[in-house]
């Protein structure tokens, strides 16, 4: 089966996918297409399997701790006051890990619901010019944290 997920990861692993911040362990993280929170990361693994129970324990703990530094990441560099951390698969059968900056100024109604709430179709779209200066901090952070682990 192929995804939108399965093309990213092909894309990522030719060097042809401009929203790569690094090679982890598990697999690629990413710039969200659509940025309606700063920083909006996901993590895809490399292989695609369908879902989070189709990997081994093993497999698991990787991807779920490759998740979990992007979040220590997004923290660090953006000013975000929480992390959250989605993995859906209802529309896609591949999976993969949406990290999500939560800020401060979110207006009220807003930042207490799920980000899915925001008007996506009037989201900034990922730009590789003007979201180069994060990407580069976020970058610099995760590699910092994976020499770590």
């Amino acid at each position: 089966m192929t995804t939108l997920i399965h093309q990213r990861v092909d894309l990522a692993q030719k060097g042809q996918n401009p929203t790569v911040l690094c090679k982890m362990p598990s697999g690629w993280a990413v710039f969200g297409d659509m940025q309606m929170l700063n920083g909006y990361c996901l993590l895809l693994p490399d292989p695609v399997p369908p879902d989070l129970n189709a990997l081994s324990i093993t497999e698991r703990e990787i991807f779920l701790r490759d998740m979990a530094l992007i979040g220590d990441a997004l923290l660090e560099v953006t000013g975000a006051v929480r992390i959250n951390y989605e993995i859906l698969g209802n529309s896609e059968k591949a999976l993969h890990a949406h990290i999500i900056p939560r800020y401060a100024a979110e207006p009220q109604d807003l930042g207490r619901g799920p980000v899915w709430f925001y008007d996506w179709d009037k989201a900034p779209r990922f730009d590789p010019r003007i979201h180069k200066t994060l990407m580069d901090k976020i970058r610099a952070a995760l590699e910092k944290r994976m020499r770590n682990v």
